[in-house]
This record gives structure tokens, sequence and C-alpha cells, in this order.
């Protein structure tokens, strides 16, 4: 049964920027209320704003996903506003820049405690309430670096591989009820993702910025079509949706050969300055 969105009502993490803003005015084009939550109040509030215009009900909720104390909350603030959730898109996430030995701990358990820990605490929050639900779907975004993991992105691949089996777990839990779930795994997006990551001290500013510009000058798929993937995946309760062709080729050549593949794609991402210094392929802001 395909999930309805007219009238439905969505919360969207990192709605402030990027695929989240895109997510936020493509399902409200379709008649689906939204909750956007981020931590960047200001342009969340912006996103909001053209959004109502869509004639739909939009809240904003300023917050930082890693904030365990404001995510428990979350639901009773979405609940005071809309009543009722049908959908949660955990699109939230932050990229690092530093290959395994140069990162200290402390980062990369900064990266996990936003893009693993924060996906299961919002699903485990809202659970209850999608469970209610005669329809319901939950949309957690891993990406292309949950299926292959190239050098450099060490600790954002584990934060997306452990996005995909979480996600994957919990489909298999919630088999034949009205709760359908969907993995998403982006490719390159053109966003600034890359402009606003963290980095280990060996990184300049001037070698940071040349990556960041190098990435955003080489992907084509923008945020909008992102969303539009996601949301027409969400439609038909897609298990799995690969957005992109990158995202498409790396799927086949990991399963063609899931030890060998580093050395067919090494020179590509090395040619995109992709290797040794970590520019995740998929947009998705800190909420």
């Amino acid at each position: 049964m395909a999930f309805e969105l007219k009238n439905s009502v969505a919360v969207v993490t990192g709605a402030a920027h990027g695929i989240g803003a895109a997510l936020a005015h493509e399902l409200g084009r379709r008649g689906c209320h939204v909750a956007l939550a981020d931590r960047d109040a200001q342009q969340l509030a912006h996103t909001a704003q053209s959004v109502r215009a869509l004639g739909v009900r939009v809240s904003e909720h300023p917050l930082d996903i890693a904030d365990a104390a404001a995510v428990a909350a979350l639901p009773a603030s979405v609940l005071a506003q809309h009543g009722r959730v049908n959908l949660l898109i955990n699109n939230a996430g932050v990229a690092l820049m530093g290959n395994v030995e140069q990162l200290a701990l402390e980062e990369i358990e900064w990266l996990m405690d936003i893009n693993f820990w924060g996906v299961v605490r919002t699903t485990k929050a809202f659970l209850p309430l999608l469970r209610r639900e005669a329809q319901s779907h939950l949309v957690n975004l891993s990406s292309v670096f949950g299926l292959v993991a190239p050098a450099g992105q060490g600790p954002y691949c584990a934060s997306k591989f452990a996005v995909r089996g979480f996600t994957d777990a919990l489909r298999h839990e919630l088999a034949g009820s009205a709760l359908t779930v969907s993995v998403v795994h982006p490719g390159g997006i053109k966003t600034r993702i890359a402009h606003r990551a963290r980095r280990t001290a060996q990184f300049s500013d001037s070698e940071a910025q040349q990556l960041a510009d190098k990435f955003f000058s080489e992907v084509r798929t923008t945020p909008e079509q992102a969303a539009l993937c996601i949301v027409r995946g969400i439609e038909r309760r897609a298990p799995r949706i690969l957005i992109g062709p990158d995202a498409r080729v790396l799927d086949w050549l990991s399963r063609l050969a899931p030890l060998g593949y580093w050395a067919l794609i090494r020179r590509l991402f090395e040619t995109h300055g992709l290797t040794n210094a970590p520019v995740p392929l998929n947009e998705k802001r800190p909420s």
C-alpha cells in the first residue's frame, strides 16, 4: 500500500540546510505538515517560513541532535503542535576531515554521537508515536559510504555502516506492522557540507577550502533532486533508496567485489581528492 503524504505529519531533522531543507519543501508541496528540527535556529526559521508559504502547518524545533535530553523532549513538543506523527526522517549529520591516525578519539566520538547515536535517540523517541498510526514510515539517511569504505573516511563510514545495520535490523523487527522503514544511500550531493566539516590540525584553512571547493565542483546531484528521490521512495515504501548514478555504481561494485572494490575505484577517489581528505558524499546538517 502506498504511503499517503497529504495531511500526514513528518518530522525532519537537519532541516535548515541541504537535503533536509529540500525535503521540507518537497513534503510541503505534497500537502504534508512538517516539524523541522536543526541546531541552526536562524536558518531553520528561514526554511520554515518558505515551507509555510506552501499552505501546510510547520513547527520549528531548534535543538542539537547530540543533546539526549532535547531529543527526548522533542516528541511532546511535536505532539503539542501537530497532534500526531506519521513520518520520521533522520537526516541530520556532520562531516570530519582527517584519517584514523590523525583524528583524536574525542573527534570520532563527536561524529558518532551525531551521525549514529542521533539516529538511534530520535528513532527510539518517536517509535511509540509512529506505532500508534494506521500508516507510518521511518527513514534513516546512511550514505554511499555506508556501502563502500574509502581510505580517509573511517569514522564517517563507521557511522553510516552503523546506520545501515541499525535500520535493516529495525525493518526486520517491524515486519508485518503498519510501520515501514527505509534506509537511504545518497551519492555525491551538491551541498556545502564539506565547507562546514570539522578538520584536524593537519589541514590548513587553504587546504580544507581547496578540498571542499573541489568536491563541490565535481558533484552533480542537487539537494532538490535527492529530496524528490527520497520522497518518491517514501510514497512507495521502498526499503532501500539509492540516490545518483554514483551510488548505484558503487553499490554494484561492492556486491561484485566486496574485498577488491577499492583497487577498482581508488584512482577515481584520489582524482577527486576524496582519499585521506574525508569529505562525505551526502549532505546532512547537525540539528
